[in-house]
């Protein structure tokens, strides 16, 4: 293939996964591959086609092995501060629950259900720990202290 069908297929690739098709990352990385093996052929070194595919096909691989995953996660990354779900953070029970009542609890912008799931009753106002989550249910526990 000329060097210049080599960009028009890098320059196609890159275009539809930017505009059109949500694949992943990975046809960012395939187009790159084929616009660098355009700007091989574009040297000069005149390599047979059964060798330009193999190359084209080792450069989107490394590509796609070493450098996906972290561009990924720069430009797609996850919001500030849910990486772990709430899980061990203290909040402060809005009314008071006996073990094992249910009730509601204003968390991170929104309504959440509570359980309680120790053995002691909680009065309003205080702290008490997310022991687990789930759904949309936060479990809470009484306060580990270290002592």
């Amino acid at each position: 293939m000329p060097w210049w069908g080599w960009m028009i297929v890098g320059a196609l690739l890159l275009g539809s996964e930017l505009l059109i098709v949500d694949a992943g990352f990975y046809l960012v990385f395939i187009g790159i591959a084929a616009a660098i093996t355009g700007l091989v052929e574009l040297a000069g070194l005149g390599l047979e086609p059964w060798v330009q595919w193999i190359l084209f096909s080792v450069i989107a691989l490394i590509l796609m092995v070493f450098f996906r995953k972290k561009l990924y996660a720069k430009l797609r990354g996850s919001g500030i501060g849910y990486e772990t779900g709430p899980k061990g953070e203290i909040v402060t029970v809005e009314q008071s629950l006996q073990p094992g009542e249910t009730g509601r609890l204003a968390y991170r912008g929104t309504e959440w259900t509570v359980v309680n799931t120790s053995e002691q009753a909680f009065e309003q106002g205080q702290h008490v720990q997310i022991s687990s989550v789930d759904g949309l249910t936060l479990k809470l526990d009484t306060v580990k202290t270290h002592e």
